[in-house]
C-alpha cells in the first residue's frame, strides 16, 4: 500500500487543531508532568533543521508521559522582545511589533508542520502587553522588597520601615549597597525624600551608578554575553566601559541560596560548574591598608590573609574612586591614559586576558599593617571594581598574576610560604606548606595561619573575616526601544513605582527608534509618555510640570526579564487578576523536564532561579527551584559545500583537481548541489549571484565536485537545511525519527540529508505491516510466542531508552522489530496495535492513521503504553555452542530449564561429541548456563 505521508500529515495536523487534542486541563485528578523547551526567540530566518532537535526530544517525552496516564503540560511561546527586530526597525522604519508578528507566524507554521504536541491555547509572547503587565508587576514587587539576612529571605519593604521606626539601623542584618548608621529618631525626622533615598540602598530592584558595557553605535548597554572580543555580538560595534545611573537587581542577596540549590536539582554537571564559578564563593578577610599622606585607606578582600607579610604592592581597579584622590600630579597623565585604554575592554575580556601585563603607578604608597613596609599603589585592568573591593594586596611570590606584574614593574618578591622553589623566577601557590618570614605566623600551616591572622586583623580593628561572592548585581535597564517599559516615574529626581492598577505601562509609539539628540534612550522620542499622578494615567510629555505630572523612566527592561518567569505564566496564561493562581502554581510545581542550550548557563538559568526564589519568599509560589531536570541538547551541524576559485581568475576547479592550483575555498549554498550528491549544478551556481554569472569551470569526469566539511549550521555558511523541504519530501515523521537517529541527544552531530532515505524506508516497511498489497489486513488470531517476544523485547528497550533519554537507540530498535515482524509475516492485531502506540511518540502522524484504520475513532495519544511481560522474554530453548580444546565444533539446542549437570550429560551423549571423543573420557567439562559448553580432552 502506498504510504502518502503528505496527505496523512496534513489530515492529522488538521484533526489535532480542530479537536484541540493537546489542550491541557487544570482540573484533573491525574498526576502532573511539566515538559518545557527553552523559550525560542523568533528570528527572521525561521527554523533550520538544527532548531527542532530539543523540541522533538521533549515532544517524545511529553507524548510518552501522556501514554503513561499523566496530565502533561507541554506549552509553547516566544521570547519576542529582542535587539534584532529593533535593529531592523532602525534600518527600515518598520515597527518591531510588525517584524516580530511576521517572524512568529513563520515559526508557528514550521512548528505545526513538524507535529509537536504543544498546547497552543497557552501560547505566550513576552512583547504582548497582557504578558509584560505581569513582568512589570514582578519588578514592582522586587522594588518593594528587601533581603533580611536573619530570616534568609526577601520581605516586604514595610517590615524594614518598621525596623527603622523602632530601632533605626541597630540590629539590622540586610543586603545593602552601603552600610548606613542612624537612630530611630533620625529616621523619623528625615524628609520623605531622604527616606526614599535610604530605602533605595536596600530595595531588591534599585537605581545606582554602575560601570556598564556601553555600545554607542547601538545606543544601549549590553550584557557580557552580548559581547564578543570587545565588540557587540549584534553588528560587531565597539563596546566601552562607562559609568551610568542604571537599574539593578540584587541577585547578590541570593548567591548562597543559588549555590546550595544546585545540589537539589538534576542538571548536567558542566552547567552546575558554570553557575558555581560565576557565583564565585570565597572565604577570607577584609583588610584596610592606610594610604601614606592621605586620610583614605585601601580596603581589600583576600582569600589568603596568611600571606599578608608577603604583600609588597597594591593594585586598584582603574575605575576605583580612590584612584582620582591618591594619584599624584606627576603620574596623572599616565594614569588617565591607562584608564581611557581600559574603558575599551569589557570585564569578560579583562578576566580572560591572563597573559598580557599592564598597569600604571599612582605615585602613592600604602603601609603594610603588619610588616610596616611601604607598598607602591598601581592600577591594572586585571583588577575588577565589581569583584571584592576593587583592590588587591599583591603577593607576587605566591600568585602567578602578581608575579608577572612584579617582574614587569621590577617590584619586590618576598617568600612567605616555605618552598624549595626560587620564587624570584616562578610563583609558588600552595596551601600544604607552612609560613616563613611572617613573624608570629612562622611554622603555622595554612588553616592555623589564616585563623590566627584573621584574629589579629580583628584585634587591630582594621578588618574582619568574611565570605565573598564574585557574582554582582544584575544590571536591569537597557537604553533601547523594544523591551518592557520600566513602571517608574520620577519626582524630585527620586524613583516611584506606578500603582499596580495602572499596569500595563504600554510601550509608546515613537517616530524613530534611535536615542534622542540629547542622548536619552529611544523612549525619549515619545510624545505621550508622562505620568499624571493625580489622575493616574499616562499623558503628553508637554504637560510635565514636576508638580502633578512627572517624567517616566526612559530605559526598558533587558532581554532576560520576560523569560525569567514565563514557565509560571504557562500554568495560568489568561488570568487577568494575578500572574499565576497559587493553587495552579502548587499543582504544576516545578518544570519536570527542561530542554535547551548550554549557552544560557549564567544568563537565563541564573535569573530564572533568582526570580523563582524571590516569588517563593514573598509567598506567591511554593517551590524554590523552577527546573527539576534539565538536559542540554547538542547541535546539529551543517555539511558545508565549497567551490575552489583559482587565485586571480573567475575559474573554478573541481575538488580533486584543486591540489594542482593555488585556490581559495568559497562557501556555496548547499541547495545548488544536484539531489543529495556532491555535484554542483553549475548553471544554478552562475545564476545564484551576479559575480558568478561568467564563471568558468574545470571539471573532473564531466562533473564539478564540491568540497564538503562539517561546520556549525548558519546562514553565513550557506549550509542551512530548511525543515519544510524535509517534511515535504520525507514527511515530519521522517524528520523526527532521523533527528533522533543521528546520535545521543546531548552530543553534536552532522546533518546528512542522504541519511533520511533509510528512515523513510523504515516508515514504509512499518506502514506495510498492516497491509497485504493494497488491502488492509490485520488478523484477530492470537499471536505466537515468537511474535510476542519481538513486541515485548521492543517494549523493554523503548521504555528504558525514553526514560534515559537515549532516543537514538530506540529508533534502531524500531527498525529491528519491524524487520523481524516482516520476516515472520506477522499481521496480528495484538502485536500491531501496541506497536503503533510504542512508535507514536516518535512518529505520531503515521501511528494516528494506522490507529484509525485499525478501527479506533479516538486519538492514539491517550492510549495506555503497552506493559512489559517478562514471561515472553524467557527462552524455551538455548542453542549452546560446544567448544573442544578452544575450538567451536558444533551447536546443540537444549531446553532452557535444564540444570548444568543435565546439559553436560546430553552434550557428552550427543552423537557428534561421541565421534570427537573416540572413546576417550574428557579431562574437564565447563558448562556456562544458557551460554556455552567448553570441553578439554
Amino acid at each position: 500500500m502506498f504510504y502518502d505521508h503528505q496527505q496523512i500529515e496534513k489530515k492529522w495536523q488538521k484533526y489535532w487543531e480542530e479537536n484541540q487534542t493537546y489542550k491541557t486541563s487544570n482540573n484533573t485528578d491525574k498526576p502532573k508532568f511539566y515538559v518545557l523547551d527553552m523559550f525560542p526567540y523568533p528570528s527572521g530566518a525561521g527554523l533550520h533543521v538544527g532548531h527542532p532537535l530539543g523540541y522533538i526530544a521533549s515532544d517524545i517525552y511529553a507524548r510518552y508521559k501522556r501514554h503513561q496516564g499523566f496530565n502533561v503540560l507541554h506549552p509553547v511561546g516566544y521570547d519576542s522582545f529582542g535587539l534584532p527586530a529593533e535593529q531592523y526597525a532602525i534600518q527600515t522604519g518598520q515597527h518591531p511589533a510588525i517584524t516580530t508578528e511576521q517572524n512568529i507566524n513563520r515559526y508557528e507554521e514550521q512548528l505545526k508542520k513538524i507535529g509537536f504536541s504543544f498546547d497552543w491555547s497557552r501560547e505566550l509572547r513576552t512583547s504582548d502587553a497582557s504578558y509584560y503587565k505581569w513582568t512589570q508587576w514582578i519588578f514592582i514587587q522586587l522594588y518593594h522588597s528587601w533581603y533580611n539576612k536573619d530570616t534568609n529571605k526577601a520581605e516586604a519593604i514595610e517590615t524594614l520601615i518598621q525596623h527603622f521606626e523602632e530601632k533605626g539601623t541597630e540590629g539590622l542584618n540586610a543586603n545593602q549597597n552601603d552600610e548606613l548608621s542612624f537612630t530611630a529618631e533620625e529616621w523619623k525626622n528625615a524628609s520623605d525624600l531622604d527616606k526614599e533615598d535610604i530605602l533605595l540602598n536596600y530595595r531588591l530592584s534599585y537605581r545606582a551608578e554602575t560601570t556598564v558595557n556601553w555600545c554607542p553605535a547601538l545606543g544601549t548597554v549590553l550584557a557580557n554575553d552580548e559581547i564578543k572580543d570587545g565588540k557587540s555580538e549584534r553588528g560587531g560595534f565597539p563596546v566601552f566601559q562607562k559609568k551610568m545611573m542604571q537599574w539593578s537587581m540584587r541577585i547578590s542577596a541570593y548567591s548562597e541560596r543559588l549555590l546550595q540549590g544546585l545540589s537539589t536539582i538534576d542538571w548536567p554537571q558542566p552547567l552546575k560548574d558554570s553557575q558555581e564559578y560565576w557565583i564565585g564563593k570565597s572565604q577570607g578577610a577584609q583588610v584596610q591598608f592606610q594610604v601614606e599622606g592621605h586620610d583614605e585607606s585601601v580596603e581589600v578582600f583576600t582569600t589568603r590573609p596568611d600571606t599578608i607579610f608577603g604583600a609588597t604592592f597594591m593594585v586598584l581597579a582603574p575605575e576605583n574612586p580612590l584612584v582620582e584622590t591618591i594619584t599624584t600630579n606627576a603620574q596623572k597623565v599616565e594614569v588617565d591614559t591607562y584608564i581611557e585604554e581600559t574603558s575599551k575592554k569589557t570585564e569578560r575580556d579583562r578576566m580572560s586576558d591572563v597573559k598580557n601585563v599592564s598597569g600604571a603607578f599612582t605615585g602613592s604608597y600604602a603601609v603594610n599593617p603588619f610588616s610596616g613596609e611601604k607598598m607602591p599603589i598601581y592600577i591594572s585592568d586585571y583588577v575588577l571594581m565589581g569583584y571584592g573591593t576593587g583592590a588587591v594586596m599583591a603577593v607576587p611570590a605566591h600568585d602567578e598574576r602578581d608575579h608577572r606584574f612584579a617582574k614587569k614593574f621590577d617590584l619586590e618578591i618576598k617568600k612567605v610560604v616555605e618552598t624549595e622553589e626560587d620564587v624570584q623566577e616562578k610563583a609558588f601557590d600552595s596551601k600544604d606548606s607552612v609560613c616563613v618570614n611572617s613573624d608570629f605566623l612562622n611554622g603555622l600551616n595554612y588553616n592555623d595561619a589564616k585563623s590566627k591572622m584573621i584574629s589579629e586583623i580583628e584585634t587591630k580593628g582594621i578588618g574582619h573575616g568574611t565570605t565573598n561572592y564574585r557574582q554582582r548585581d544584575a544590571i536591569f535597564s537597557r537604553q533601547r526601544y523594544w523591551g518592557e517599559p520600566v513602571p517608574i516615574y520620577y519626582k524630585e529626581g527620586m524613583p516611584y513605582t506606578l500603582p499596580v492598577s495602572a499596569l500595563p505601562l504600554e510601550l509608546p509609539e515613537v517616530e524613530k527608534y534611535l536615542p534622542t539628540e540629547d542622548g536619552d534612550p529611544p523612549l525619549g522620542n515619545a510624545k505621550v509618555f508622562a505620568w499624571d499622578e493625580a489622575n493616574q494615567k499616562v499623558v503628553s510629555v508637554d504637560l510635565i510640570d514636576d508638580t502633578t505630572i512627572f517624567p517616566l523612566e526612559l530605559s526598558t527592561m533587558p532581554g532576560w526579564a520576560g523569560s525569567s518567569w514565563y514557565f509560571l505564566r504557562y500554568m495560568d496564561p489568561n488570568d487577568e487578576e494575578t500572574f499565576v493562581k497559587k493553587e495552579l502554581a502548587d499543582y504544576w510545581g516545578q518544570v519536570d523536564l527542561y530542554i535547551g542550550g548550554s549557552e544560557h548557563a549564567t544568563g537565563h538559568l541564573l535569573y530564572s532561579r533568582f526570580w523563582n526564589m524571590f516569588l517563593k519568599d514573598r509567598g506567591y509560589i511554593s517551590h524554590d527551584e523552577p527546573f527539576q531536570k534539565l538536559i542540554n541538547q547538542g547541535m546539529i551541524l551543517g555539511m558545508s559545500a565549497f567551490v575552489y576559485r583559482i587565485d586571480g581568475t573567475n575559474q573554478y576547479v573541481s575538488k580533486n583537481l584543486a591540489k594542482d592550483y593555488t585556490t581559495q575555498a568559497i562557501h556555496v549554498d548547499v541547495s545548488l548541489l544536484k539531489g543529495t550528491s556532491d555535484e554542483l549544478d553549475t548553471e544554478a551556481f552562475k545564476a545564484w549571484r551576479p559575480d558568478y554569472a561568467d564563471a568558468e569551470f574545470i571539471f573532473e569526469d564531466g562533473k564539478y565536485i564540491t568540497g564538503r566539511e562539517v561546520e556549525k549550521m548558519s546562514k553565513s555558511k550557506y549550509n542551512v537545511v530548511n525543515p519544510d523541504d524535509i517534511c515535504e519530501e520525507y514527511g515530519a515523521d521522517g524528520l523526527r525519527l532521523y533527528e533522533m537517529f543521528l546520535g545521543p541527544l546531548e552530543q553534536s552531530k552532522p546533518w546528512n540529508t542522504q541519511g533520511l532515505s533509510g528512515v523513510y524506508g523504515f516508515l514504509k516497511k512499518f506502514w506495510n505491516l498492516y497491509f497485504n498489497g493494497d488491502v488492509f489486513e490485520v488478523s484477530d488470531e492470537e499471536p505466537t510466542k515468537a511474535e510476542y517476544k519481538v513486541l515485548h523485547t521492543l517494549i523493554k528497550k523503548v521504555v528504558y531508552d525514553i526514560e534515559n533519554f537515549s532516543f537514538n537507540t530506540s529508533v534502531s530498535s524500531f527498525m529491528i522489530a519491524v524487520n523481524e515482524l516482516q520476516k515472520i509475516k506477522c499481521n496480528k492485531r495484538n502485536i500491531l496495535e501496541p506497536l503503533a502506540v510504542i512508535i507514536s511518540p516518535y512518529a505520531p502522524h503515521i501511528c494516528e492513521e494506522l490507529w484509525n484504520i485499525l478501527g479506533h475513532n479516538t486519538s492514539i495519544e491517550f492510549e495506555k503504553f503497552p506493559v512489559l511481560n517478562e514471561d515472553y522474554l524467557v527462552e524455551d530453548e538455548i542453542e549452546y555452542p560446544v567448544s573442544v580444546n578452544g575450538k567451536m565444533k558444533f551447536k546443540i539446542s537444549l531446553s532452557a530449564q535444564l540444570s548444568a549437570k543435565e546439559v553436560e550429560d546430553l552434550v557428552i551423549s550427543n552423537e557428534k561429541m561421541q565421534q570427537i571423543l573416540e572413546g576417550k573420557s574428557p579431562k574437564k567439562i565447563i558448562v556456562v548456563p544458557h551460554r556455552i559448553v567448553n570441553i578439554v580432552i
